[in-house]
């Protein structure tokens, strides 16, 4: 087959120029029209269900709300873990699938199973709201806007009334959400002794209220010739009319809302403030469709905010606070970068082998046209342009190029003796065309397993093996047609004669470098003879070897995923529980002042305090969070200098705790840190005694940081408990008195109505809430069912506690969680540190401790990567067996992996680069890439073996001819992966510790195919002659045996 392609290639010159035109024409359109993302897109394997409850504490939201939600879940199948979060006025349940789970027929069953858990839970609370976690929904741009001429209250209505409504048009864009400014509401003072004296209660004032304001349809009339549709108008008009609402009260008498109350437009409390560089702002968060095109969504959103600006005459001032799009771009266009710098070094060494411009030409076109028939393939696969592919793309470079230099070498070979242009084409191509096939093939093979893998690594991984498995396919058609038919038609005479010494002094060099390659052949063999003739000593330095490298490994940390220079850093300021927003806004003022002193800030994008959009991001009323923009990574130091010099300058601030983190690159950990353990029991004060323990125990560890608990202090609160029986002798309900006490205190939402064009909330409540302590408290008037008026101390007992902030349960059991970030250490090094001390706590009986965070990611994907790396292996000797109908030549081929494992153990203590689930992949790869070399050896032994050479001379003349071959795929190889494996661009951290390990492992695999293969090839070869002499000489007593009896 492999003859029947070159020769086709060789004899329809125009048909194969033809194919490369179109192959060119439409990769490049297919590039065009990639879409572009950071990464590929993830169907992740969880749901969330969130369920709002207000008014409710968190022992009561976990009690009636989260638990019933649990119970009802946890039947459903497939389920890997089922996560709780209750907080004050809202439940989230998390729940996480296997990997593999088909989502959409898991998310109905979720849907079925909380419709019949809404029967279960209060009357009061929201519809629980059930969701797919995506990526996407994290917002792929924020943008900021503030002015030195509007208010807050004008900039939140240019916001939301101009702004968000243009931006969610675009298209890409799913939603707008705005965040900060003021929020206009209609409020309902109402003065409680007036109240009291006509016998009206809050909520009784709440209803009149929202009975008033509506419009209702009352049917058809005829009028004339005419149908006319009658509709009843009742809604607000204005605030006046809100005032003019009649009451009735206790004595049956009607009395207007504006005799007990003042009714006023105003501002409702500011729950969150926004600002950027110390100046406020009103943000606004953009979230992408799931099919849009991350880049276009984002530069669609900046060019529509500039035309803003410009229509409001400069007014306001825009600031893009986050944008996805600039890292994307930063991160691709390195990587791009990256696979450009590889190419041109992977043809430079072809250059140096062969000296002549037109021989690079007709292998280095390999590379292009590798890479276009790519791009066509991902494109009609629908993959996008991420960091992976392209990451793929930059590691499979050097071996595009692989296949054509083998053949194109042998062609050349056969070309230097005397065999015409077409014939050496033909003749050179058949040579090797196994050894290329088996050697792709095999590559192939090592990725089979990494698309199987389980978890995120499967999941991240897959379009990065898909990549490589592509390309080098196509690079292997390229070698078998396109490399015959261009040596047969450029590989002339004068193409056949080296470029020579020049004038220079740098080419001269060149030239002498050149011509030592090419002699190398035969100083080579002289080794190889001393090898053959020395076997044991050999094998026994390479054990020797081995069993060194194995004993290193211990010194090599262990990271779940490289850390990437994203130029963000994250602070999380916590004032003390209970903290007004005033006093924790004047912290955040003096946390800002010391940010923008650091040169690397560029941008600071603050927000203090919370919000119903912030519930989901874990922030609270007594905290601040400041996302910290750097300047660009060439202007800078890293970001985890920059990220401990933030530490440094914020660990004397007062009244607070200050946390400062880092995206962790592509790790998906979802306990908040890198290591988390994990208390689980049932008794709250227990877990948090546990908690604190830990807590100190981590803390002590080097190179920990951010260390926090889940179950911190608790905020401070009243603990009201109504008496029952009590409440039932003045005609009320327990619900009853909780709902006055809620409007009197926060207010009540009681209706809605449109002012100026704007629909905002018309809100009741007390005039005493400006004034409320505990003794206004224990007053405040409750009216009973016969219109009298009791304070609430009549019916309630009152005591000042604490609180839990959060109550967190995995598998329906509760859980407190210690974690941290780490610097300036491995994963795997403080995970054992801190379990030697936490194995010190004597646990009570019922209590249980585990680890989770990365190191439990960590441990997850390693053993799913072992189990591929072993895949490999075998994938790689069945495919050779079916290729060489033997089973000792691959068993041969096989001996150049342990030598690998020295050049991977010496890459990484070199380089203190951490063994992770990229280098594991680059590992795995590895498997592959190293026998390839060993399969030519191997290829062209067994031919010249076949031709009837001795063992011994075809060893040697195989090594001295494929020598050069060798070196020259395994240079391209390492060469390519260099600009890679020194990771200086945006986003190439990721890949790095993959390139290391690949060249590392190369390096030393291939001087291991040189030297132990050949020997390892000896030893077997004599025992199987050894065996076969045996059974010959067996045969031949046997034959003597019968002759003698006959």
């Amino acid at each position: 087959m492999i003859r029947r392609i070159a020769q086709f290639s060789i004899n329809r010159p125009a048909t194969i120029i033809i194919l490369i035109a179109a192959l060119s024409i439409i990769g490049v359109m297919s590039v065009v029209q990639m879409r572009t993302d950071l990464l590929p897109e993830m169907d992740l394997p969880y749901a969330i269900v969130m369920t709002t409850y207000s008014g409710a504490g968190p022992e009561e939201i976990e009690e009636q709300v989260s638990k019933p939600i649990e119970n009802v879940v946890a039947t459903v199948s497939d389920i890997d873990t089922l996560m709780s979060q209750s907080s004050a006025n809202s439940s989230i349940v998390i729940i996480g699938f296997n990997y593999g789970t088909n989502m959409d027929s898991a998310m109905a069953d979720i849907r079925d199973k909380i419709s019949m858990a809404e029967s279960y839970l209060p009357e009061d609370a929201d519809k629980p709201m059930v969701m797919k976690i995506n990526p996407n929904i994290m917002p792929v741009i924020a943008v900021a806007i503030g002015s030195d001429q509007l208010s807050l209250a004008q900039l939140q209505s240019v916001a939301e009334d101009d702004i968000e409504p243009r931006l969610s048009r675009i298209s890409g864009v799913a939603s707008v959400t705005v965040l900060g400014g003021l929020e206009r509401e209609v409020k309902v003072a109402v003065d409680p002794v007036k109240a009291q004296n006509y016998g009206l209660s809050l909520t009784q004032i709440g209803s009149f209220l929202a009975a008033e304001n509506y419009n209702m349809s009352s049917g058809d009339i005829s009028y004339g010739e005419r149908e006319y549709f009658v509709r009843s108008l009742q809604e607000f008009e204005s605030v006046d009319a809100v005032g003019e609402v009649a009451l009735t009260a206790a004595n049956g008498n009607k009395i207007q809302l504006k005799e007990i109350a003042e009714i006023s437009e105003d501002y409702k409390e500011v729950e969150q403030l926004t600002r950027v560089n110390k100046k406020p702002a009103v943000s606004l968060l953009v979230q992408k469709a799931t099919d849009g095109n991350t880049v276009e969504a984002c530069t669609k959103v900046k060019e529509e905010m500039e035309k803003i600006r410009n229509e409001l005459g400069g007014k306001i001032n825009v600031e893009i606070v986050m944008d996805q799009s600039d890292n994307i771009n930063k991160s691709l266009n390195s990587t791009t970068r990256t696979l450009a710098e590889g190419a041109v070094l992977a043809v430079l060494i072809i250059f140096l082998f062969m000296r002549n411009l037109r021989s690079t030409a007709i292998v280095g076109i390999a590379i292009p046209l590798s890479l276009l028939a790519t791009f066509i393939v991902l494109f009609y696969n629908g993959s996008t342009l991420n960091l992976l592919t392209l990451g793929g793309l930059a590691l499979g470079v050097g071996r595009m190029i692989d296949d054509s230099i083998v053949v194109f070498e042998n062609i050349y070979r056969h070309r230097d003796l005397g065999l015409s242009a077409p014939e050496a084409a033909l003749k050179g191509t058949a040579e090797v065309g196994g050894a290329v096939l088996a050697s792709t093939l095999t590559l192939i093979a090592v990725f089979l397993p990494i698309g199987l893998a389980e978890g995120i690594s499967g999941v991240l991984f897959k379009p990065l093996a898909l990549t490589i498995c592509v390309a080098i396919a196509c690079s292997l058609m390229v070698s078998l047609a396109v490399v015959p038919f261009m040596s047969s038609r450029m590989l002339t005479d004068k193409a056949m004669v080296k470029k020579g010494t020049g004038k220079f002094f740098l080419s001269r060099q060149f030239h002498r470098l050149g011509e030592w390659l090419d002699n190398l052949g035969e100083k080579y063999k002289i080794g190889l003879r001393w090898a053959l003739g020395h076997r044991r000593s050999v094998i026994f330095s390479v054990v020797v070897l081995i069993v060194l490298s194995l004993a290193m490994v211990p010194q090599i940390g262990a990271e779940f995923m490289p850390p990437s220079d994203s130029g963000e850093v994250e602070v999380t300021l916590e004032a003390d529980k209970g903290a007004k927003l005033e006093d924790v806004d004047k912290l955040a003022e003096t946390v800002e002042a010391e940010l923008l002193k650091n040169p690397a800030v560029d941008i600071v994008y603050t927000t203090v305090g919370s919000s119903g959009e912030m519930a989901m991001m874990g922030a609270a009323s007594n905290e601040a969070s400041f996302r910290v923009q750097l300047i660009p990574k060439g202007e800078r130091k890293g970001v985890e200098q920059v990220a401990e010099e933030i530490r440094e300058s914020l660990k004397d601030i007062f009244g607070a705790k200050s946390t400062v983190s880092v995206s962790s690159g592509l790790s998906s950990s979802s306990s908040g840190g890198a290591i988390a353990v994990n208390i689980r029991g049932d008794d709250l004060d227990t877990l948090r005694s546990l908690s604190k323990q830990i807590e100190g125990i981590v803390a002590k560890v080097p190179g920990t940081r951010n260390v926090a608990s889940s179950l911190g202090d608790g905020n401070p609160e009243v603990q009201l408990r109504i008496n029952r029986q009590r409440a039932m002798d003045f005609g009320l309900t327990p619900a009853q008195v909780s709902s006055e006490i809620k409007a009197a205190i926060d207010g009540s939402v009681v209706s809605r109505f449109r002012l100026e064009g704007d629909e905002i909330d018309v809100t009741v409540t007390s005039t005493s809430k400006e004034t409320s302590d505990m003794d206004t408290l224990k007053d405040l008037p409750i009216l009973t069912a016969q219109g009298n008026s009791i304070p609430l101390s009549e019916v309630a007992s009152f005591e000042l506690s604490t609180g839990p902030v959060q109550i967190d349960r995995e598998n329906q059991t509760r859980q407190g969680t210690i974690s941290c970030d780490l610097l300036n250490r491995d994963l795997s090094s403080v995970t054992q540190d801190i379990q030697a001390g936490v194995n010190t706590i004597k646990l009570p009986a019922g209590y249980t401790i585990d680890y989770g965070g990365e190191n439990e990611q960590m441990a997850e994907a390693f053993s799913s990567l072992i189990l591929a790396l072993l895949m490999a292996i075998m994938l790689v000797y069945v495919v050779m067996v079916v290729q060489y109908e033997s089973f000792l030549d691959p068993f041969v081929i096989l001996f150049s992996l342990p030598g690998a494992i020295i050049g991977v153990v010496l890459a990484l203590l070199v380089t203190g680069t951490s063994f992770s689930v990229n280098a594991f992949i680059g590992l795995i790869m590895l498997v592959g890439i190293a026998v390839a070399n060993a399969i030519v050896y191997v290829d062209y032994l067994k031919h010249l073996l076949a031709a009837g050479m001795e063992r011994t001379a075809a060893l040697l003349e195989t090594g001295r001819l494929r020598l050069r071959p060798i070196l020259m795929t395994a240079l391209a190889t390492i060469l390519a992966m260099i600009p890679l494996a020194m990771g200086l661009g945006e986003g190439s951290e990721t890949n790095a510790p993959l390139a290391i390990v690949v060249i590392g492992g190369l390096l030393a695999a291939t001087f291991v195919t040189l030297f132990l293969v050949p020997v390892v090839y000896s030893i077997l070869d004599d025992r199987r002659q050894k065996r076969f002499k045996k059974k010959s000489t067996l045969n031949h007593e046997d034959k003597s045996l019968v002759r003698q009896t006959v």
